[in-house]
């Protein structure tokens, strides 16, 4: 995933940084640079101070990416969506608003990054209602987390957000879903695989329990009915041999196997099995 050049120079903005800044100078710098964006006239220094203001806040777009790590997709990918967000944010903003540049940017870059995990980051995808109450929860952690001094327990979590506690609880549950454990880890005694563990169908057990359940509807059939379902079903006969064998035509082997049928699942719903 690359990110598409920010203004038409030679150049793109996050190609081009050296060193970063830190807090109060970075801050400084984009006033500066906002302050010059609302004098200029000519598109040229326009693109100019844009791409100098993108650049000055790559250091904000990675460390918002880096908050997102370790949920089954790559830093770089992730630095590479907040980079493109924070390109957006440079391309749009209106220095001649009044507001502060950041105020703008962070949304856009947290808005791509939201976005970048809701089409591209489920493995295993949960309803979006869940999705989307996940993002949430984690810009609510953030918030409160420096709050609390702890991380906040899923109650405190649904007061903030104005969510039920149940549901909460459902997206934190569903936090796996990002990077669902692997078959091939290894159980506790390392011997086997979480794979390894898993059952396969038993076609001889339904095969049983449909012989349990099907014997007394079967002998509650008259001896013709039980004839004509074991020519059909087990020696696999077609319904012209049946006719020929029963005495009937092939329309009324038809007709009889339809009400065999329906008897047969009649009985199931009505007589269930014993435990």
């Amino acid at each position: 995933m690359s990110i598409a050049p920010a203004l038409h120079s030679e150049r793109t903005p996050v190609q081009s940084v050296a060193q970063p800044l830190e807090g109060k100078a970075r801050a400084r710098r984009t006033d500066a640079i906002v302050c010059d964006l609302r004098g200029v006239h000519r598109q040229a220094d326009t693109e100019e101070l844009t791409r100098q203001l993108i650049e000055t806040n790559v250091a904000v777009a990675r460390s918002m990416a880096s908050r997102y790590r370790n949920r089954g997709i790559d830093l770089d990918d992730l630095e590479q969506v907040a980079l493109l967000g924070l390109t957006k944010a440079g391309q749009r903003f209106d220095p001649g608003a009044g507001h502060d540049f950041l105020s703008f940017a962070v949304p856009t870059i947290r808005g791509e990054l939201r976005r970048h995990f809701r089409d591209s980051g489920w493995m295993v995808r949960p309803p979006r209602r869940i999705q989307d109450l996940q993002t949430r929860i984690a810009a609510a952690q953030e918030e409160l987390e420096p709050r609390l001094g702890r991380s906040p327990r899923p109650s405190e979590l649904a007061a903030h957000l104005g969510e039920q506690t149940s549901d909460v609880v459902e997206a934190l549950a569903a936090d796996g879903c990002f990077t669902p454990t692997s078959l091939d880890a290894r159980v506790a005694d390392g011997s086997s695989s979480l794979g390894d563990l898993l059952g396969d169908e038993d076609r001889a057990l339904a095969q049983a329990e449909a012989k349990v359940m099907l014997a007394p509807l079967m002998r509650a059939l008259s001896a013709r009915d039980r004839r004509i379902v074991r020519l059909r079903y087990f020696q696999e006969q077609t319904q012209q041999e049946i006719a020929d064998s029963v005495g009937l035509t092939q329309a009324q082997v038809s007709r009889v196997l339809t009400r065999i049928l329906t008897d047969l699942r009649a009985g199931l719903v009505e007589r269930p099995p014993a435990a």
